[in-house]
């Protein structure tokens, strides 16, 4: 796929590419990263979404959490 030629699906610009990024889901105990989600993000009108293959793909791993997650240590800080 040629990522200059996307058309967003927000503003119907060329140019919208696809990032790949991490994603929190849930909290505390439940809480869930996901990286290497793959975002469309639009540098017109500066829109970021996901496309319904990639919400099916996540749901799944949602799903699956179990199998597919390794447990990770993760420092957390607040911002003040």
């Amino acid at each position: 796929m040629r990522t200059d030629l996307m058309k967003c699906e927000i503003c119907g610009e060329q140019g919208a590419r696809v990032i790949h990024v991490a994603r929190s889901y849930g909290s505390g105990a439940d809480l869930l990263v996901i990286e290497n989600v793959p975002v469309v993000s639009c540098p017109h009108c500066g829109e970021s979404y996901l496309t319904s293959e990639t919400l099916r793909a996540i749901e799944g791993i949602k799903r699956n959490r179990s199998t597919v997650a390794s447990p990770r240590t993760v420092p957390v800080a607040a911002f003040v």
